[in-house]
């Protein structure tokens, strides 16, 4: 199949960028999307010119660094499909692709394809872990735990940090993204101790860095390729809001139990 690529070619941050054609005459419906690419930079490297850089690691789905836009999509037409996941069957012989890094203020392109994320690394540092003992795997498979909040805490522990919700939002927000982060310990014993503060520090750090808000156009629910689901948001936000209760009836020096 002939596939033409239309890519966005961007040296450095300070560069401007630009839509640069290529062609793929031979692409197999059996290649990944990012084979494709691979077979692209290698015959590019043979002319003398310099790859396309994209990022991937590894290519199951899982790690979550292969998100482009494809078309208009984050991570290309298929639903609950990682760009590394995706294969060339999805589109037709003679198909234009437009492939565009995310588009967000909050991740600068680095080169070509490749944005820098790291502002969900500091939200991740900002309160998303526990600093309480659990033991080994089979000390904490000994809490009962009920099934629904087991199930709710697994969806939620599916996300991958992809960015591709910040990037489909007309908001650039990552309320999803740090939702999901939360909402997974939220859920389970060993998250309890540090539950409001956690809240409290990774929405100030997810603020700080300049996402947007989250107005519910449910374009993050719709691309997220593990399917986090906006009740998640809701979830984080009513937490959010108890926390600052909580926070305010300590400083007016007010007791939980005694607030009522």
């Amino acid at each position: 199949m002939k596939i033409t690529l239309e890519v966005w070619r961007q040296k450095d941050r300070a560069s401007e960028g630009r839509f640069v054609r290529y062609e793929v005459p031979d692409a197999s419906e059996e290649m990944s999307f990012m084979e494709m690419l691979d077979v692209l930079n290698e015959r590019l490297i043979e002319k003398g010119e310099e790859a396309i850089a994209f990022d991937n690691d590894c290519r199951e789905g899982i790690c979550g660094t292969c998100g482009v836009v494809i078309n208009g999509r984050a991570h290309g037409p298929r639903s609950q499909t990682t760009a590394c996941q995706l294969h060339m069957r999805s589109f037709k012989d003679g198909d234009t692709l437009v492939i565009e890094p995310w588009r967000a203020k909050t991740f600068p392109v680095i080169k070509d394809l490749v944005v820098d994320r790291s502002a969900f690394d500091r939200i991740m540092a900002a309160g998303g872990f526990i600093s309480t003992a659990i033991g080994s795997a089979p000390d904490g498979n000994t809490i009962p735990i009920p099934k629904e909040n087991a199930d709710l805490a697994m969806d939620a522990a599916a996300c991958i940090g992809c960015g591709a919700c910040v990037a489909a939002c007309p908001n650039a927000s990552a309320m999803l993204f740090t939702s999901a982060k939360i909402g997974h310990l939220a859920m389970l014993p060993q998250g309890q101790p540090e539950r409001r503060s956690r809240v409290l520090a990774m929405v100030a750090q997810m603020d700080a860095e300049g996402f947007g808000t989250c107005t519910n156009h449910g374009e993050c629910e719709a691309v997220c390729p593990k399917a986090i689901r906006m009740e998640f948001i809701a979830r984080m936000n009513w937490d959010f809001v108890k926390a600052k209760l909580t926070a305010g009836r300590r400083k007016t020096g007010l007791s939980d139990a005694g607030a009522g």
